[in-house]
């Protein structure tokens, strides 16, 4: 019960210092079907996996997938990352990532794992990241709770890597990972620094932290971030190429969540969350039409 009235309290807190443009049951309630739709899928792509694994070795292939996912769930949820929900969404991506691809003598643990590697590069690009300038920002309302990332957000910028990941679409998995880890670099580090910032849309100067604002230190920030996950993820590439385009592809993923915070979020048609998962979505389309295009 005191839980229950703890939330309650955050929610009303919130409630009261909204400012998007959406209105804030409808964003909720968006949060909130997104979770309920990917979540069930995560499950079954984790299972899927699992059983793959199995089947194709041991259950001693699955001891150290299984164990370093929940001790970093419970890491990131230990240094209020993600919210206890968020972190057991976390453990399934986790898992996912750990079991897709295994270069044959690329290391011990998840040196031979590249869709781990890239996650945890994303995971400490993004700590960083939200982390820096905090106070600057929490002054301006711009700051993540310090309860950490709740499980919509986590659904909204892993889920469809994880998937990508679980049907074995791993460029896909790469470019859905590298398009979140820049679009949460670029929005932290442009809210943080402030600086010029333009709407995509109409080139016209907007306050940093609008929605579709973009800014040069956030966007090279988002460009960077986006390069490192690539090259972390990069063992798991045939050649340079196939990383180029995955780079390219969450480049392009980048601009569409900025396009669309500058039209249908600033509308109050689409809250956050799914301008987040359709960002990512975006990355992995524009990586398979290229694949399809061009073999």
């Amino acid at each position: 019960m005191g839980e229950e009235i703890q939330g309650s309290a955050r929610d009303t807190q919130r409630d009261a210092h909204w400012a998007k443009a959406i209105p804030r049951a409808r964003d909720r309630w968006q949060s909130r079907w997104l979770v309920g739709v990917v979540a069930p899928l995560l499950v079954v792509g984790a299972v899927k996996v699992c059983v793959s694994t199995v089947g194709g070795g041991s259950m001693q292939s699955l001891l150290f997938p299984v164990g370093f996912s929940m001790g970093f769930a419970g890491l990131v949820w230990m240094l209020r990352s993600a919210t206890l929900p968020a972190a057991g969404v976390g453990l399934l991506v986790c898992l996912i990532t750990a079991l897709v691809v295994r270069v044959p003598g690329g290391g011990l643990g998840f040196f031979a794992r590249p869709a781990l590697c890239a996650l945890i590069a994303l995971f400490v690009l993004t700590f960083v990241a939200t982390r820096f300038g905090r106070r600057r920002k929490e002054a301006r309302g711009l700051a993540e709770a310090r309860s950490g990332r709740r499980a919509s957000q986590v659904v909204a910028n892993l889920g469809v890597a994880a998937l990508c990941a679980a049907v074995g679409w791993y460029g896909g998995c790469l470019a859905a990972l590298a398009e979140a880890t820049a679009d949460t670099v670029s929005s932290e580090i442009g809210q943080a620094l402030g600086g010029p910032t333009w709407l995509i849309t109409k080139f016209r100067r907007v306050p940093a932290g609008r929605d579709g604002g973009v800014s040069f230190a956030g966007s090279l920030g988002g460009v960077m971030g986006a390069g490192v996950v690539v090259m972390a993820g990069s063992l798991g590439f045939a050649s340079w190429r196939e990383g180029a385009v995955v780079f390219g592809a969450a480049c392009a993923g980048l601009v569409f969540d900025s396009v669309l915070g500058a039209t249908v979020e600033e509308r109050g048609w689409l809250g956050n969350d799914l301008v987040n998962f359709f960002s990512t979505l975006f990355a992995v389309a524009t990586w398979a039409v290229w694949k399809m295009i061009f073999g």
